[in-house]
């Protein structure tokens, strides 16, 4: 059976070249976390340019992987940057969050349990971030598919957000 008519079914059945191409984002996880290790690690495999942005210089410190691009500065970011804040106990969740949302990134979203009121507003109002800004924050992040380990919380991120950038649903709807 030959699956020339559709490269992507061809490489599912090994009849096609696998090509790691890279996709021209970044992606920026913010605070060091295990599910930022994983979202990052998977985001290379994705084609990714990958960034731990992690405030607190001790805990930026302590990061042991030598493969994550890791920084205590906020890099500059663009229209190509999508950010996935890992941790929103963290004390720094307002400032950071207001520092990421004055530039122009294609998405930004904020991990935790929909069923509970996001910390992120608050904490934004009180720095007097703009309603508008507020609402580009996605909260939850990723697609519903009942991850609860950190390796399938990042699986589930990184799927939300590929269905975002191509206008797909996620899931099983097509």
């Amino acid at each position: 059976m030959t699956t020339e008519h559709d490269p992507t079914c061809a490489v599912a059945h090994g009849e096609g070249e696998i090509r790691h191409q890279a996709t021209g984002l970044t992606l920026v996880a913010v605070f060091a976390s295990p599910v930022a290790g994983f979202l990052l690690s998977f985001g290379r495999g994705l084609g990714y340019r990958t960034v731990l942005y992690e405030p607190d210089t001790a805990r930026a410190g302590a990061v042991a992987d030598a493969d994550l691009g890791v920084t205590s500065e906020l890099p500059e970011l663009d229209g190509t940057t999508e950010v996935v804040v890992t941790d929103h106990h963290r004390p720094e969740l307002g400032p950071a969050l207001r520092d990421v949302l004055a530039y122009p990134v294609r998405w930004v979203g904020l991990m935790g349990n929909p069923r509970v009121p996001g910390p992120h507003i608050e904490a934004l109002k009180e720095l007097n971030v703009s309603a508008d800004d507020i609402a580009r924050v996605h909260r939850p992040v990723g697609l519903n598919i009942g991850s609860r380990t950190p390796p399938e919380i990042a699986l589930a991120t990184l799927a939300g957000l590929l269905a975002d950038r191509t206008g797909r649903p996620g899931g099983f709807e097509f």
